[in-house]
């Protein structure tokens, strides 16, 4: 059993920030792999299909690591058996990147995962641009999606399924140079 972890933060204000785009592509695994919800004594949105579980932390960016240490030890997983889907402000738009282990990069939200759990899990980084200035670092990644960006990002849902299916071999098969 896998366990799919999409960052991002809950409610509508936030639905198609550049930060959220870790629940996006949860949001298209769930209905791919028609997993069924379950228990949400987890802080967090939990699925699960035959093979993977998929979290939405509840627990806004920021403490995302509460959530998935829950669901990792309710369900007795190995670090290397949790695959965080994430922005990336160092990746071009609609770029794709797989990898074990590393930093945090200043990801809020790997912070706290990494405080949580360690830092070696799988992470599916992906190319949300960077903005002009870095005090506008905030701002544009709580930014919602242009309509021709979101259609990038869509793209690459699909290739995010077959790479957490073949997870070991993602980093040279399925990762995705941006525009």
């Amino acid at each position: 059993m896998k366990l799919i972890v999409g960052l991002g933060n809950p409610g509508d204000k936030y639905k198609l920030n550049r930060h959220n785009v870790g629940f996006m592509a949860v949001d298209y695994l769930i209905n791919e792999f028609t997993a069924t919800k379950q228990s949400s004594k987890f802080d967090g949105e939990l699925y699960k299909s035959n093979d993977f579980l998929f979290l939405k932390p509840l627990t806004y960016m920021n403490l995302s690591g509460e959530s998935v240490e829950k669901v990792k030890n309710f369900y007795k997983l190995q670090n290397e058996d949790i695959i965080v889907i994430h922005d990336d402000i160092d990746l071009k738009l609609g770029a794709l990147k797989f990898k074990r282990g590393g930093g945090h990069g200043g990801h809020n939200g790997l912070k706290s995962i990494d405080k949580h759990i360690g830092n070696d899990y799988w992470r599916v980084r992906i190319g949300v641009g960077r903005p002009e200035r870095k005090e506008m670092v905030v701002s544009y990644v709580l930014g919602d999606f242009e309509e021709d960006e979101l259609k990038c990002i869509n793209e690459l849902f699909p290739l995010i399924k077959k790479a957490i299916e073949d997870i070991d071999q993602a980093p040279s098969r399925y990762s995705k140079k941006g525009r």
